[in-house]
């Protein structure tokens, strides 16, 4: 089973700047997924960035691979659930632990998420994984933790 652009849109609550996925590779409902993310120059991370840098200046923020991997969770744990959340409720990113960056991706290459769901408790999901490039690894997620919580009035 997969999952195309528009229905990780349906699913997510970000608005379209937002969403750092592009298609669902694989889904294993309610126990894994692997997911991608093409990395364009395009992106507003780079818009400020001068022209020159070495390549590493070009280098992907990683507070976006964890939003990224985050998110492919999030449509891992929806395909349990059925739901995330709506008009009476947000969906949050509570912590990530024992999270290990090894390398760098940069405009032009892929990510792939392979993102296993740990457990859930009530409105609180764990997730843990792995983020590659290639056949490089570039981040290991411990564990990954989300929570849907009523929307302040």
């Amino acid at each position: 089973m997969s999952r195309e652009y528009g229905e990780i849109r349906a699913i997510l609550p970000h608005g379209p700047q937002m969403v750092l996925l592009d298609r669902v590779e694989w889904l294993d409902p309610g126990r894994a997924l692997r997911a991608v993310k093409a990395i364009s120059g395009g992106e507003p991370c780079y818009q400020r960035l001068p022209a020159g840098l070495p390549r590493r200046g070009y280098a992907y923020p990683r507070s976006l691979i964890l939003e990224s991997f985050g998110q492919a969770a999030a449509v891992l744990w929806h395909s349990l659930t059925g739901r995330l959340a709506d008009q009476d409720s947000l969906l949050m990113f509570a912590a990530a632990r024992s999270c290990r960056f090894e390398g760098h991706a940069y405009p032009g290459e892929v990510l792939r998420h392979e993102v296993a769901l740990e457990r859930c408790v009530a409105d609180t999901a764990f997730a843990t994984g792995s983020t590659w490039v290639g056949e490089r690894r570039i981040a290991s997620m411990g564990s990954l933790i989300a929570v849907v919580r009523t929307r302040p009035e």
